[in-house]
């Protein structure tokens, strides 16, 4: 698809922004130490402890033994995305700089952080395992919202759960209905977490579809995916919230480049060139399931 730039005066240099939110699920990114570069350049080595229980003492013969087993589980990154833009030197010359100056901020932020949280939601909400409601409901009150958080609370409580590092992420429209309860009870559920953050619906998905970015031709002509980006899959349910106990998930970005040409190195065009990727994996740690709690629509 070319680019299609609309010249401006260059002593207006004033840009209409998309209006689009941060990444809202980098408060789980993983500690890039705990993973340590795999065999393949598309996988992770992940530290796995296990232990046994205790053991009767005896007075005669002292402990009985036991052994701790640490072991490098190896997982694959399920994150790899891309994209290469170009500019033309004069399109940006006679947008007073904004078209290039701009170009990789405004992607980042209003393409790639919503596909990367919509990305890892799905992947959380999709695996086998999980704590979840028994069927999909529509919370049309504040109370029956509250009465469905108490149960999420109660059933990681009773998995033995952690209360410390529990997030709430909840839509809009829902954290909506809590605020505009008596503001004890919304203290009173909302203080069980470590922080409360709002979702917009367009990233939460129990499934999505990411589109190729490749333009269809011949018989597939109709499948044209050349906008790139995601859409919620065709059997996916609307999520209500979530509750996401930070040490359960396995949330790493181990390669993210962004790459810059300028017209001088560019030996193919007149022009700058901005490319980026993002290589990562959104999983959970196969023995902290119950860490996850997932709420969603009918």
């Amino acid at each position: 698809m070319p680019n299609a730039i609309e010249l401006a005066k260059q002593f207006i240099p004033i840009l209409d922004e998309v209006y689009k939110n941060a990444s809202l699920t980098s408060d789980l990114d993983g500690a890039a130490d705990l993973a340590r570069q795999g065999a393949n350049a598309n996988e992770m080595i992940i530290p796995m402890l296990d232990m046994q229980g205790l053991g009767d003492y005896s007075r005669n013969s002292g402990y009985v033994d036991g052994d701790v087993t640490l072991t490098n589980e190896t997982v694959k990154c399920n994150f790899d995305r891309g994209r290469m833009f170009t500019v033309d030197y004069l399109d940006n010359l006679e947008t007073a700089g904004i078209a290039f100056g701009r170009l990789a901020g405004e992607f980042i932020r209003t393409k790639v952080v919503p596909e990367l949280d919509a990305f890892r939601f799905a992947c959380y909400a999709g695996k086998a395992g999980i704590g979840k409601v028994a069927s999909g409901a529509t919370l049309s009150t504040g109370e029956a919202l509250l009465k469905a958080i108490r149960a999420a609370n109660d059933k990681m409580d009773e998995d033995e759960v952690p209360q410390e590092g529990r997030y709430l992420y909840i839509t809009p429209t829902l954290m909506g209905m809590i605020q505009d309860l008596d503001t004890t009870k919304s203290r009173e559920v909302l203080q069980n977490f470590a922080k409360t953050v709002k979702v917009p619906q367009t990233r939460f998905y129990t499934a999505i579809t990411q589109k190729s970015g490749k333009t269809g031709s011949g018989e597939d002509a109709a499948a044209d995916e050349s906008a790139g980006g995601y859409v919620k899959a065709a059997d996916a349910k609307d999520i209500n919230f979530m509750i996401i106990h930070k040490p359960a998930v396995i949330q790493f970005q181990k390669h993210v480049a962004p790459k810059i040409i300028d017209p001088s190195q560019n030996q193919t065009a007149d022009a700058y060139k901005f490319g980026y990727r993002n290589v990562g994996i959104a999983d959970i740690y196969k023995n902290k399931l119950s860490g996850i709690y997932l709420h969603h629509k009918a």
